[in-house]
């Protein structure tokens, strides 16, 4: 129940908020002055009434002392045919008696008119008894008067004691009809009184309306037409034929709303125009962009801004802590909200003093840009850059959005953390031959001559062969940096059967050492490829050395050539394979990923053999250089396999590829 009137009293307020002020106070005002004619209307006809009633109770008293005073000595004689008689010639002289009705001592009565008595007494007779007030005293002379409402009008009751020669003979009671008159006034006021309030409210809704035509409907139309001018909808006309004040405003109105949208119409190709120019800037911007309002939202985002966060589907519009990969939005959610809650910093730039910043946040200063640096894994594992920075008004004051540049650093930091790990590389692998070349050394510069012959030789042989790896070192560091610089090479027609040749001669003296066969494959009629005669030679020098090097006494190593047919379904294009196979030691599954990474060697692992650890990087490099890739299949106690393909030479193949750059 509380429910229902809560939700009633709600109701009832909607509705009154609804109306405008002039209609409330309209109402205010006919409710009172209603309230004040219905107040008269009610004191007149109580007092009409009130005035009634003394009348009528006046008149009754009277009527029914003179009606006893004459009926008494009747009912004393008991004659009945007397009391009828008279009773009868009162009550068609006037119409004001609405009953007469005699009553024994014990209240039966036994005459009354319109009421008799039955002439013939039995056993089915019912006997009728008159009610008498219980305020009602028979031994006061004094009438006893009532009044109650009766289907007809109000009636006045008077109960008169008949006494004959100081003797009690009962009661006669005489109902009194209301004066017509009087009731006939009532009714006119009460009926006047109705027509007066009608009329007042029939005029309130007939001015409401006249209002609501003539004032409220051009208001409300030169309301809703601003509301659509301040949304820039310059077309909005009022077309509403009305004079004086009203006409001319709407009229003015109408004026400003053409000028506008001439003025929209001339401006709308330049505005779209440098609209486009901007998009186009800043969808060429290599580094993402994006704007976002105070309320978070997404105004702009760039191709670049939407392919690093892997955005599919539009973002605009949408809270930008609800886009951003999770690690992102840990690390700006609370930023974010201080450049937008906070005031705006002048300067871009804080030192770090103490007494600055704590100024800075006593005043909840917060500098205008901030700079972050993160690693997400969605979409994909990048590193990223974020810079933040407020847009504010003129005056500094506002703060009308943030603008983020997001930076995809990803090779940036590798290429850091590749340059530190090299250079700790290097400084290792510099640091053991140099140590024992000054190790040796300096025993023979201090202990020399308490040598024999063969410890010098011993000790001179070990420097001048730390020296040598320290050469070998060197001269693969300055061929890997030359290979991973922005350094041109020249591509031409080469015969892989000169270098092949060539590699095998010169690895036939270490082959033959080591007891190892070393064999070639070659293809009759092999054609010749693009590439460059001096890189793919020392390709070639590293894998047959990086071979025998891991190939046991009585293994063997093969060098296969031959030509490979194009595919249409992979598009593949003719080529010329190169393998490098040997019955080797072979290289673990963990260890293929890491094969060609710098400074990386097996014999770390396996603890016979030295080299640099750069031989097969160098090689990656050369492939890479000839735009393809080298390949690995090896399996531990079997042998090792690197291959890789070059395109075969063809006239328009060289034109097109002449120079080619990291």
């Amino acid at each position: 129940m509380l429910t229902f009137i809560t939700k009633i009293k709600e109701v009832i307020s909607l509705w009154w908020s609804d109306f405008t002020l002039q209609t409330k106070l309209m109402a205010a005002a006919t409710l009172i002055v209603s309230l004040i004619m219905s107040s008269i209307t009610f004191w007149a006809v109580n007092t009409i009434q009130l005035e009634s009633n003394i009348n009528d109770t006046r008149f009754g008293s009277d009527l029914s002392i003179l009606i006893a005073s004459n009926a008494a000595p009747l009912v004393a004689e008991n004659d009945l045919t007397g009391l009828a008689n008279f009773s009868d010639r009162f009550y068609r002289s006037t119409s004001s008696i609405r009953y007469i009705i005699y009553a024994d001592r014990a209240g039966s009565i036994f005459f009354g008119i319109p009421y008799s008595q039955a002439e013939v007494q039995n056993s089915l007779t019912i006997k009728r008894r008159i009610k008498l007030p219980n305020n009602y005293d028979p031994n006061i002379d004094l009438p006893f008067v009532r009044q109650h409402q009766t289907p007809n009008g109000q009636v006045t009751d008077v109960f008169v004691p008949l006494r004959h020669n100081n003797k009690y003979l009962g009661v006669m009671a005489v109902g009194i009809n209301p004066n017509p008159t009087i009731v006939a006034s009532t009714n006119l006021t009460r009926d006047v009184t109705i027509a007066v309030f009608i009329t007042i409210w029939a005029m309130v809704i007939l001015g409401n309306v006249f209002n609501a035509l003539m004032i409220t409907k051009p208001i409300k139309e030169l309301l809703v037409g601003v509301r659509n001018i301040a949304a820039k909808n310059f077309k909005q006309r009022i077309d509403l034929p009305l004079r004086g004040e009203l006409g001319e405003l709407i009229s003015s109105f109408n004026q400003m709303a053409e000028k506008l949208e001439k003025y929209e119409e001339q401006n709308i190709e330049e505005l779209t125009s440098e609209k486009a120019k901007l998009e186009t800037l800043v969808s060429t911007i290599a580094d993402g962009a994006m704007l976002i309002d105070p309320e978070m939202r997404i105004i702009l985002a760039n191709p670049t801004a939407r392919n690093i966060f892997g955005w599919e589907k539009e973002a605009i519009g949408e809270n930008v802590l609800h886009r951003l990969p999770s690690e992102l939005t840990v690390k700006l959610t609370k930023p974010l909200y201080q450049m937008i809650d906070s005031k705006t910093e002048p300067e871009t730039k804080v030192e770090p003093e103490k007494s600055i910043s704590s100024e800075a946040e006593k005043h909840h200063l917060l500098p205008t840009k901030d700079e972050f640096r993160i690693t997400v894994n969605k979409p994909v594992s990048r590193t990223i850059r974020v810079l933040l920075r407020r847009v504010v008004d003129g005056g500094s004051e506002n703060v009308k959005g943030i603008a983020m540049t997001v930076q995809d650093i990803t090779r940036e930091v590798e290429l850091n953390e590749a340059k530190s790990q090299f250079i700790s590389n290097v400084s290792h692998e510099l640091r053991t031959p140099l140590f024992n070349i000054k190790s040796f050394i300096e025993t023979l510069s201090e202990y020399g001559e308490n040598l024999t012959h063969v410890q010098r030789k011993e000790f001179l042989d070990t420097a001048n062969h730390e020296t040598d790896r320290l050469t070998r070192l060197v001269n693969d560091v300055l061929d890997l940096s030359r290979l991973e610089s922005s350094r041109a090479y020249s591509l031409s027609e080469v015969d892989l059967i000169q270098p092949i040749e060539q590699t095998l001669r010169t690895c036939q003296l270490n082959a033959k050492d080591k007891g190892i066969e070393l064999d070639r494959v070659l293809e009759s009629n092999l054609p010749a490829v693009l590439g460059n005669y001096d890189l793919l030679l020392q390709v070639l020098t590293n894998l047959v050395g990086n071979s025998l090097k891991f190939t046991n006494s009585g293994g063997k190593v093969t060098v296969r050539a031959y030509a490979t047919k194009a595919d249409s379904n992979t598009l593949r294009q003719p080529a010329v394979r190169i393998e490098v196979m040997d019955t080797g030691i072979g290289i673990s599954k963990e260890d293929k990923d890491a094969i060609f990474e710098r400074f990386f060697r097996v014999e770390n692992r396996v603890h016979t053999l030295e080299g640099t650890g750069l031989g097969l990087s160098i090689v990656r490099n050369i492939i890479e250089k000839h735009n393809s890739r080298v390949y690995i299949d090896s399996e531990v106690g079997v042998g090792t396999s690197f291959w890789f393909e070059l395109p075969i030479y063809q006239a328009e193949v060289k034109e097109a590829a002449e120079v080619i750059s990291k």
